[in-house]
């Protein structure tokens, strides 16, 4: 199955874009956030797929910028009744750590604002999300239950990507240049590893 696709931005539509990957053009499904930071037509994107096979549809491709996105995509996609649609649809209004805070203060009314999710749904889906980590960010996961915790510290990969943009680099080569440092120095490099490793990377 495809994880990853690095390419051009070929089209963006409504509800898809099709990234050319050495010529070979790839039809990806996106939620309207993910689809409105892509890059110009053009300039290059790095998506996070989840691939789905369907008997009627075939194999269907969804996209994302982030990596936090695909996993609480996957992870609302095991919710009974939360099809795709209804998946980027929630996402589109709560990205993971606002999806966590939501969860965390049973705010089923937050859920509920996603396009096709009614309130039925949307009790579901937070009352079924109880205890599973969704983020790492400020809402943790503890025992079984979920509950508000300190701020805590971005993660290190976060930090940096944020930091690239401060200096004027573009999301996507951010996000594409932090996550190559990522992988050479390891999962416990720190955000000024990464940082530096990047700039390299970007000749600076």
């Amino acid at each position: 199955m495809i994880g990853r696709l690095r390419g051009a931005v070929a089209e963006i539509g409504e509800e898809d874009a099709l990234i050319d990957v050495m010529g070979v053009g790839y039809v990806v499904r996106c939620g309207s956030r993910t689809l409105s930071r892509l890059p110009e037509i053009g300039g290059e994107a790095l998506l996070h797929v989840e691939s789905h096979f369907g008997e009627q549809t075939g194999l269907t491709l969804y996209g994302f910028l982030a990596r936090e996105d695909r996993q609480a995509f996957v992870l609302l996609r095991t919710i009974q009744g939360v099809g795709p649609k209804a998946a980027l649809a929630v996402l589109d209004v709560l990205p993971p750590g606002e999806l966590a805070g939501a969860v965390a203060r049973d705010d089923k009314a937050a859920v509920a604002r996603a396009s096709g999710v009614g309130p039925k749904l949307a009790l579901r889906i937070v009352t079924e999300l109880k205890g599973k980590p969704i983020t790492d960010g400020p809402v943790a996961a503890f025992h079984g239950q979920i509950h508000a915790a300190q701020p805590m510290k971005a993660s290190a990969s976060g930090e940096a990507v944020a930091a690239l943009m401060g200096l004027g680099v573009a999301e996507p080569a951010a996000r594409r240049h932090v996550e190559a440092a990522a992988i050479r120095l390891g999962e416990d490099a720190d955000p000024s590893a990464l940082i530096k490793a990047a700039l390299q990377e970007l000749g600076r």
